[in-house]
């Protein structure tokens, strides 16, 4: 069964969600139509990005994935459709698709120019499910639009290391219903540029010279349970999207608070690594 999937800043309040299903399912009855979410901030490019890439890859291959995220069109917001990673994305060409081909290249990408044959004030309802429909139903690329050879980049996405690699600076792209900031600092530069040596991860006046791989390795199980006191405990870590994160252990946003709330850290607030 084919899958399509859907990410958006929409949210749940408005008809929007519902009259994209519902055109889905219009064109295609059979087709499994999967949320994502549609609680991405309003035009946030780096945390639609930030989603879509955590999330695509659970998905089988050859699923469509529809990016409904500063979509409406202009001469500088153009809609793309390619394929990547065995796996299909319609979206606008606003940099959304750069931090996965900044690693996988696509194998192929077209600029959608269906646009004349459908009436549209709504892209993703007129035009999006369109192309998904297409794709799903195994159409080609080509018929939907030409060629390109290169999608917009974004340059709060990507993270940049001194000329002589003992720093590296990044950005919050990201809090998670936890509270948790992630940054765009990947796992990979970070064992690139570190080569072994000691480090200091600087988050406003927080510092951390340990990175985990699990929230609870920062806790000491030979402690008996009771004499512990670790929720709330500050911590480093790399995510299972492999991006640096800062993070309270047992961080709760609606009780007693998370990394974002606690430590003052907010999106596009600067990260920095020092290497020794």
């Amino acid at each position: 069964m084919a899958v399509i999937t859907l990410t958006t800043d929409f949210g749940l309040k408005d008809p929007s969600v519902g009259s994209v299903k519902g055109a889905i399912l219009g064109l295609m009855p059979e087709v499994n139509v999967v949320d994502i979410t549609h609680s991405i901030s309003p035009f946030n490019i780096p945390e639609a990005a930030y989603v879509i890439k955590g999330a695509y890859k659970s998905f089988p291959q050859g699923t469509v994935h529809i990016i409904g995220v500063d979509s409406e069109l202009s001469p500088e917001n153009k809609h793309i459709a390619l394929s990547l990673d065995g796996h299909f994305f319609v979206c606008a060409n606003n940099g959304i698709m750069s931090m996965l081909s900044n690693h996988i290249a696509p194998r192929k990408i077209v600029e959608i120019n269906i646009h004349q044959q459908l009436h549209t004030s709504f892209p993703v309802l007129d035009v999006f499910v369109h192309v998904a429909c297409h794709i799903a139903r195994g159409g080609e690329l080509d018929v939907i639009g030409k060629s390109i050879e290169q999608i917009k980049p974004i340059r709060e996405l990507v993270p940049n290391v001194s000329e002589d690699q003992r720093k590296i600076t990044g950005y919050v792209i990201y809090v998670d219903n936890y509270g948790n900031v992630v940054t765009n600092i990947s796992k990979e530069l970070f064992e690139i540029t570190r080569k072994g040596r000691r480090f200091e991860v600087s988050a406003r006046n927080y510092k951390f010279d340990t990175i985990f791989e699990r929230y609870t390795d920062i806790v000491n199980f030979n402690i008996p349970a009771a004499q512990r006191h670790d929720e709330g405990k500050k911590l480093a870590l790399f995510n299972s999207s492999d991006f640096l994160e800062i993070a309270l252990y047992k961080g709760n946003t609606g009780h007693v608070g998370g990394a974002s709330t606690l430590m003052g850290l907010h999106e596009r607030d600067v990260i920095t690594i020092n290497f020794q």
